[in-house]
């Protein structure tokens, strides 16, 4: 039997997908995680803005083309903001983002199979992520998923080590709703890091929140065996009257305050972040303020992104900016942040770095150094392995590299 698990959305969902694959592979099934030819499909689904949604709703038309007379199960966070629109479609089962684990004993039922629970996720790339976290109780004013994922809730230490040791990936990526929250027996972040000393092997954060910056958690991630020296710090604006308006608990000072005690401790650290463009109080002036930081904080990457009102959030209620406002000032966002990444990168030409191949990409292997700057090796290599590189030039989205 064939089952294809579909994920759209963000990293947290794929490792929940990945989960879903390893149970499926342990009834059985042989799985994958594009569309094709199945006897089953596992829809997971997105809510993070309308177009997430109205992709996630098309993914179960787009299923049945393969096979009409396939299985269709939904989960996730679109499926259950309106779970109505899946059941409507006639779907075998749907469930929300807070129970993917009912969607295997719905297989196990249809298929009168052992119901083998949720198993660590299948790893199905040179990095491997580490859910150490669900949900988030900030409720920005602009954001749906915390009513969608619940509220906080982590993995024990323990746990989290358990599944660290059972993967053979030579990179670790510690992810989840909101990081930052990491809570387990009394011990934060920090001291998740800090039993993390003895790991022989690359560990990267996911996306942090600025308040988590703290001189005990850089120090803790000082002493790990191999830390990537990336920050995805979030932002969402520059302005620091928008950011009250977002409910975002932190000002434009005090967000470029913990970028520089970061650089203290990490010189050539990657700061990376979101930025959202047209926030409905935002005006001509903080947006400026948005396109100021990314110099001041000397981002290495920027994502950019229009706003997008969510239906039962407080901005849902704010009027909304013309649409080609929003639309030229994510222009202007992307262009400064293409910049940034260039100017970022430009920085190591000459230097030598670490980074771990990955895949053959149009007859380069590609993969990530340390500090997040994607490399292209014009030869042959072993993919899963670490080499030291000397960075020659500028190429495509990172730099074209010479291994040494």
């Amino acid at each position: 039997m064939k089952a294809v698990v579909f994920t759209l959305g963000c990293k947290v969902n794929e490792v929940e997908s990945a989960s879903i694959m390893s149970s499926l592979e342990k009834m059985g099934f042989e799985v994958s995680d594009k569309l094709g030819y199945a006897d089953i499909y596992i829809l997971n689904t997105c809510a993070v803005t309308r177009e997430a949604e109205k992709k996630s709703r098309q993914l179960v038309t787009r299923a049945r083309k393969f096979n009409p007379d396939a299985d269709v199960m939904v989960c996730g966070c679109a499926s259950e903001k309106d779970k109505a629109a899946y059941v409507e479609k006639g779907v075998t089962f749907v469930t929300g983002a807070q129970r993917k684990r009912e969607v295997i004993n719905a297989v196990a039922r249809l298929y009168s199979l052992a119901d083998v629970g949720l198993l660590f996720p299948k790893q199905t790339k040179t990095r491997a992520f580490i859910k150490i976290q669900d949900g988030c109780n900030n409720f920005c004013s602009y954001c749906v998923i915390p009513y969608l994922r619940g509220r906080e809730r982590s993995r024990s230490i323990d746990d989290i080590l358990n599944e660290i040791n059972l993967t053979d990936s030579p990179e670790i990526v510690l992810n989840g709703i909101n990081i930052s929250s990491y809570n387990c027996g009394g011990a934060g972040l920090d001291g998740l890091i800090t039993a993390l000393k003895g790991v022989q092997k690359r560990v990267r954060l996911g996306s942090l929140e600025c308040n988590i910056i703290t001189e005990e958690l850089l120090s803790a991630l000082k002493q790990l065996y191999d830390f990537a020296p990336q920050f995805h710090l979030s932002l969402q604006s520059g302005s620091t009257a928008v950011l009250k308006s977002m409910n975002r608990h932190y000002t434009r000072e005090e967000y470029l305050d913990k970028c520089a005690l970061i650089y203290k401790y990490f010189p050539d650290a990657a700061i990376t972040t979101d930025i959202i463009a047209g926030f409905a109080t935002e005006t001509e002036e903080d947006f400026l303020q948005s396109l100021s930081i990314i110099k001041e904080a000397g981002f290495a990457r920027v994502h950019a992104f229009a706003f997008s009102p969510r239906e039962g959030t407080v901005a849902f209620k704010l009027k909304d900016l013309p649409p080609a406002v929003k639309s030229e000032r994510l222009h202007r966002l992307l262009s400064a942040g293409e910049n940034a990444a260039k100017e970022y990168i430009s920085r190591f030409i000459g230097k030598t770095l670490e980074f771990i191949a990955e895949e053959e990409e149009d007859g380069y292997i590609t993969g990530y150094t340390g500090n997040y700057i994607k490399i292209y090796l014009p030869e042959k290599i072993s993919a899963g392995k670490k080499y030291g590189i000397v960075i020659k030039e500028l190429f495509r989205d990172g730099a074209l590299a010479e291994r040494i």
